[in-house]
């Protein structure tokens, strides 16, 4: 639709479909998409002949997550960036923002399902979280690598999905999993070929589309208010602020640093070689932009 710049929303028997659209950038996430994912699940909500909500990517894959190499490589003050001091509740208001953006696939009265090809990964498996289904390509993989340098998850969603212990692996790795793994471990319904994955798609969505409106509403509330009552919402509040700390810790801060001197790709690849961070990075000077 017009009024979108980061989507595609179309609607048909029954199944309202939010396609993530810069497949140019791997659909990574920039200022403009939580809002307009919002929107779009909000469109959804008020079309009552719309069951079900899919969403999907464009091209290669499902979503890199938030526009790293955009962000990490600019210099200056930047959105999730300050100049030292940093003020974290400024950080922590726009990260919120964006949390209960991806949320509203979670507080839909509608059920949502995730379609991952490629990789839904950091900010990426943020939104495919907040969606009450997962289905994934087997070759497909999912993670958060930022909780390795430079991020938290702040939906919080891993460990409601997988229980402490996995959680704590994948949290504190970064690790990517493929399809096949998410299913084994429980955090994607299922997993199939990619050639299969529209069939999956459509095998879950028929199931559910042919269920009223108000008794989809009703038996998500129940499950949802269970997790709730776990104290998502004090999880996320921690999980907001934490990623902002992390992003302006010492390490954080070098991280960008890396990547304005040597680019993002290489960056990434330093912080996940598995070697310690630089020596002394903790008592470096800030340096300001």
């Amino acid at each position: 639709m017009s009024d979108f710049t980061t989507l595609l929303y179309t609607a048909g028997d029954r199944v309202a479909t939010i396609t993530l659209n810069r497949p140019e950038r791997l659909n990574a996430i920039n200022q403009a998409m939580p809002g307009e994912i919002r929107r779009a699940v909000e469109r959804a909500e008020d079309d009552p002949d719309v069951h079900v909500i899919v969403v999907r990517g464009a091209g290669k894959g499902f979503c890199g997550g938030y526009d790293l190499k955009e962000y990490a490589e600019a210099e200056g003050e930047i959105p999730g960036s300050q100049d030292m001091p940093w003020d974290p509740m400024v950080d922590f208001a726009m990260m919120e923002r964006n949390t209960q953006d991806f949320m509203s696939l979670w507080r839909a009265s509608k059920p949502t399902i995730a379609r991952i090809h490629g990789a839904a990964a950091a900010g990426g498996s943020d939104i495919a979280l907040c969606c009450d289904f997962v289905i994934m390509a087997t070759d497909a993989r999912i993670g958060y690598p930022p909780a390795r340098v430079w991020g938290v998850p702040t939906p919080a969603m891993w460990v409601h999905r997988l229980g402490p212990q996995q959680a704590k692996r994948l949290m504190m790795t970064g690790d990517l999993i493929d399809g096949r793994e998410a299913e084994r471990i429980g955090l994607a319904l299922e997993a199939v070929p990619e050639a299969e994955l529209d069939a999956a798609i459509d095998r879950l969505a028929g199931r559910l589309k042919g269920v009223p409106r108000n008794q989809l509403m009703m038996t998500k509330m129940v499950v949802n208010q269970a997790v709730e009552a776990q104290g998502l919402a004090n999880t996320q509040r921690f999980a907001t602020l934490f990623d902002g700390m992390a992003r302006h810790s010492p390490e954080g801060i070098w991280f960008r640093q890396r990547a304005q001197e040597v680019g993002f790709k290489e960056a990434v690849e330093e912080r996940d070689s598995g070697a310690p961070i630089a020596e002394g990075v903790s008592k470096r000077p800030y340096r300001r932009s």
